[in-house]
């Protein structure tokens, strides 16, 4: 028996058969209704059928065991505060409640957005909880948040790129709020640069920004040269190579960014448009190059955090997020 979509949170899970406690599951995994009902322009690539994908999946038998289902909880105006200001924060609120409209020429909103972004970003705070409440006792777990709209190109004050909050940076700056994190790598693997994550984080030496992206391609930024404090490294490459390049290149990067540097937490910005065949980018990454990459991630022995952000073609979003949290669970 396979425990099927139970979003609210419960304490134990069917695993092989059997009911188990809650900290023995593998990879908490939070989403949450209202992330379905944000809706922009007829025919937009970021859409609710992604999601509904996502969760189709890893429902799928031989998934779903191991799993353990959170309804996301609303992002509080404290965690969002600490990297939104406050009136853009009112406009997002202001502009749904009055039934939506456009932010810039990708990014609109309905009546139903704020909601959506307020569980988006929420979800990533309770995900870090939980990854660092620890499933066997020792502080260390691993979470997947499967949430939309997604986050990593929006900045304090403003919506860019399908992006409302930041998600990441929310959960980021929420688990240097602890005193048990004084580091956070985040690691961006959607094929657009993670321009809005690098702008909120590039004078913070606490966090460590690694991005592989697509060059060139929107939204223009994460050349090599952009380092932050010393605390940002971009892998900008283009379109076509073989799929071995770009996974030796991005840990290359982050083999730098953490010599001498051992994060507390790891976040992903966890996009799958580049694999090969997504309509909006060139890249060539398969389902499996994802397994490689996080458990490279894992390998560092703290918790981790996947955030869904791009990939819109359904079926390699299927294959690249069921291939993810496998391998998160393989490596709790």
């Amino acid at each position: 028996m396979e425990r099927q979509f139970p979003f609210s949170e419960v304490r134990t899970i069917w695993m092989n058969g059997e009911q188990v406690p809650f900290e023995n599951a593998t990879v908490h995994v939070l989403t949450h209704e209202a992330c379905l009902g944000h809706e922009m322009t007829p025919g937009h690539p970021e859409r609710p059928a992604r999601l509904t994908a996502i969760r189709e999946e890893l429902a799928a038998p031989g998934v779903a065991a191991g799993l353990t289902w959170h309804e996301a909880p609303e992002a509080t105006r404290e965690a969002l505060e600490r990297v939104h200001r406050a009136p853009y924060v009112d406009h997002i609120r202001d502009l749904s409640a009055a039934g939506g409209g456009v932010l810039d020429p990708d990014t609109s909103t309905n009546s139903k957005s704020w909601a959506a972004a307020l569980r988006a970003a929420g979800a990533g705070v309770r995900a870090v909880d939980l990854a660092l409440a620890g499933q066997d006792g020792v502080g260390r777990g691993h979470a997947f948040v499967a949430v939309r709209p997604p986050g990593h190109h929006a900045l304090a004050s403003r919506a860019m790129g399908f992006c409302l909050f930041n998600n990441v940076v929310v959960a980021a700056y929420a688990a240097l709020a602890r005193e048990d994190v004084a580091r956070v790598l985040i690691v961006d693997w959607d094929v657009h640069h993670g321009n809005g994550t690098q702008a909120l984080v590039e004078l913070d030496p606490a966090i460590h920004f690694v991005s592989l992206h697509q060059w060139p391609l929107y939204p223009g930024t994460g050349r090599a040269a952009e380092r932050g404090v010393g605390n940002v490294w971009n892998v900008p490459r283009p379109p076509g190579l073989a799929p071995a390049e770009y996974v030796r290149d991005l840990l290359g990067a982050i083999d730098e960014a953490t010599r001498g540097w051992v994060p507390n937490l790891v976040l992903i910005s966890a996009g799958f448009d580049a694999m090969r065949g997504d309509p909006l980018a060139g890249f060539t990454l398969e389902a499996e190059h994802y397994v490689g990459l996080t458990e490279r991630l894992c390998a560092f022995g703290v918790p981790l955090v996947a955030f869904l952000e791009g990939g819109y073609d359904l079926p390699n979003l299927r294959a690249g997020v069921r291939a993810t949290v496998e391998a998160l669970g393989n490596r709790s």
